[in-house]
């Protein structure tokens, strides 16, 4: 089997804060893990605020389709914001459905506090989409856990790892899975999906 594609959605659009730090500390984990990394990055693919009558065809819209479509699994990463994920991360996430099914979600979450009502918001969208998320997410502070636009946490740094095995293991075992339920003809909820 090939390795593992996965697409690191940075749901932020700042140039320069701690969300974007973790995303490429995290992807370079995957790499090292043994996944073919895609990150996604709103400063170099700008994705205007979802709209259903012209989203779909805008002009760069297919690329990213198809980068949604090829990921197997996608780390979601995004600042707490109130109690909830970033505005840029939701209008990611509304821009896809039917690509997000059968597959595996795993969250990333820069609070203050636990972020626990940001993971629990993306575990929402997962289960609408009828993908799968690991059952834990990771979660930083940047007064704990950055220093100097790095990763500085050894408890941290470990949580990325076994975030980034736990991707690459459930990931490899959906995806597989995925692949199999979209050929077969046996009933299941990505019979609706299968050509």
């Amino acid at each position: 089997m090939s390795s593992l594609n996965i697409l690191v959605v940075m749901g932020t659009t700042s140039h320069k804060g701690s969300t974007r730090v973790v995303a490429l500390h995290v992807a370079e984990r995957l790499r090292a893990a043994g996944c073919a990394v895609d990150v996604f990055d709103y400063e170099q693919t700008p994705l205007p605020l979802f709209n259903p009558d012209s989203s779909w065809s805008a002009p760069d819209f297919a690329a990213l389709l198809a980068r949604v479509a090829r990921a197997d699994a996608l780390v979601l990463l995004t600042p707490d914001y109130h109690g909830g994920m970033s505005s840029a991360l939701k209008n990611f996430l509304d821009h896809f459905w039917k690509e997000y099914a059968g597959k595996l979600f795993a969250s990333v979450v820069g609070s203050f506090d636990k972020g626990l009502t940001v993971h629990d918001q993306i575990r929402t969208v997962a289960r609408q989409c009828y993908a799968w998320t690991l059952p834990y997410g990771a979660t930083f502070s940047d007064k704990e856990d950055l220093k100097d636009g790095a990763v500085a946490s050894d408890a941290f740094r470990q949580r990325v790892e076994m975030l980034a095995r736990d991707v690459r293991v459930y990931g490899a075992l959906l995806a597989e899975q995925r692949r199999a339920d979209l050929a077969g003809t046996e009933p299941g909820f990505l019979a609706k999906l299968r050509k």
